[in-house]
């Protein structure tokens, strides 16, 4: 009688079926968009890249931070969404499935916010010491995202000795209830467990705090007037167009967007794994296991939201990259190299407003004309052909007025 009543205590821990279908349906969609958005943003970068639009070094940094989100959501949807949401309380893995999922999860995740911190790193060099980030080789970059994903793996070897299958005893000194079986932190190294735990989270503040310090100083530069010297020698501002004044508020509401979503979409998961490490499972109470049940899905969600908002962030910043990426939803990616485009530019700019007069004259016009200086042109990329956004490519020194 006793075990039957533990049974349905448990039981009503779960979910009713109406809020497993919501959650079914909405962690699908997440899938789909995430694994669309991914997708893309890896095609769109590149052929960005290949035409001038991007540099080598933000295109690897973003190429390396979408293969991390469709890891994420490949490796950790499908199985969240079976033993957390249909079946929290047993599991169909064996116990090295169990272990090989939770690392690899484990890895992904820390290098998705890692490359988050690199991509931040890069653009804050790029941004706030445009002279230093140019002598940087793009050997560096390479080695930064190795970096991250090096450091990812090693935070997540800990998990390999420390979780795997095991029943749940429901009261001390009972064998463990039937069904009740978990993919979890194994008892005998809950202090291994523990500390891999607290340290993965002080890393996320860590990684937290240096994006929050980067962008805030990235926004500073950027609200900062563009300095000119006049003829005789005095520094005055210079005069901004209202493109470049857009340019810089979008990349301003683009940097505090990142900060937003590695809080709002990391810190309830982040919540939730230290209230693993707290307590030990066999001390746990009924309350506070049904607020850690409770919260798993919600933390879930978030945090998967957070693999689909990156290509959304690329598009809200970068008008190039929003039209890139419709056209590729679209099946009809078409883009000129930059310098092709400028070229075209130029020589529109230059052509008579006389075209209509007879072609003998235009041959005489043609021969008494020097070179136009926009043949000297065509093999740099004017500001309409660059990025708008400095967030996606490098910006030029702060008394130009080049839209990046």
């Amino acid at each position: 009688m006793a075990d039957q009543e533990r049974e349905r205590d448990w039981r009503k821990l779960e979910t009713n079926f109406e809020v497993k279908v919501f959650l079914t349906v909405l962690y699908s969609l997440i899938l789909i968009l995430g694994i669309i958005g991914n997708s893309i943003t890896i095609h769109v970068t590149q052929v960005l890249q290949r035409n001038g639009y991007l540099q080598k070094k933000v295109t690897d940094h973003m190429v390396s931070l979408a293969c991390s989100d469709l890891l994420v959501l490949l490796i950790g949807m499908p199985v969240e969404l079976y033993s957390a949401i249909w079946f929290p309380f047993s599991s169909a893995s064996g116990n090295v499935a169990c272990k090989i999922y939770n690392f690899l999860f484990e890895a992904c995740s820390y290098a998705t916010i890692l490359n988050v911190t690199s991509l931040s790193f890069e653009r804050y060099m790029a941004i706030c010491h445009p002279f230093r980030y140019k002598s940087l080789a793009r050997a560096r970059t390479v080695h930064l995202i190795l970096a991250a994903w090096v450091t990812s793996v090693l935070i997540a070897v800990p998990l390999l000795i420390t979780t795997g299958t095991q029943g749940h005893v429901v009261e001390p000194g009972r064998a463990p209830a039937q069904n009740l079986t978990f993919c979890t932190n194994l008892q005998e190294y809950w202090g291994m467990y523990r500390t891999s735990v607290f340290i993965a989270f002080i890393l996320y503040l860590l990684v937290l705090g240096s994006v929050a310090f980067m962008c805030r100083s990235m926004i500073v530069v950027l609200r900062a007037p563009m300095i000119t010297t006049d003829t005789s020698g005095n520094s005055v501002p210079k005069h901004e167009s209202a493109r470049v004044k857009s340019s810089r508020k979008q990349t301003i509401i683009f940097l505090v967007l990142i900060v937003c979503a590695l809080f709002v979409c990391w810190m309830p998961n982040q919540v939730r794994r230290v209230m693993t490490a707290v307590k030990p499972k066999g001390t746990w109470s009924m309350s506070y296991l049904i607020s850690y049940v409770k919260l798993h899905p919600v933390a879930d969600t978030f945090f998967y939201l957070s693999s689909v908002l990156n290509p959304l962030l690329y598009n809200l910043s970068s008008r190039q990259f929003r039209s890139a990426f419709l056209q590729t939803l679209c099946c009809r990616l078409s883009i000129q190299h930059v310098n092709k485009k400028t070229v075209e530019k130029s020589k529109a700019s230059h052509a008579p407003s006389h075209s209509l007069r007879p072609l003998l004259w235009k041959k005489t016009q043609l021969k008494a004309t020097p070179p136009s200086s926009g043949d000297a042109e065509t093999l740099t990329p004017s500001a309409e052909s660059s990025p708008v956004v400095q967030i996606l490519n490098t910006p030029p020194p702060a008394s130009s007025e080049t839209e990046t």
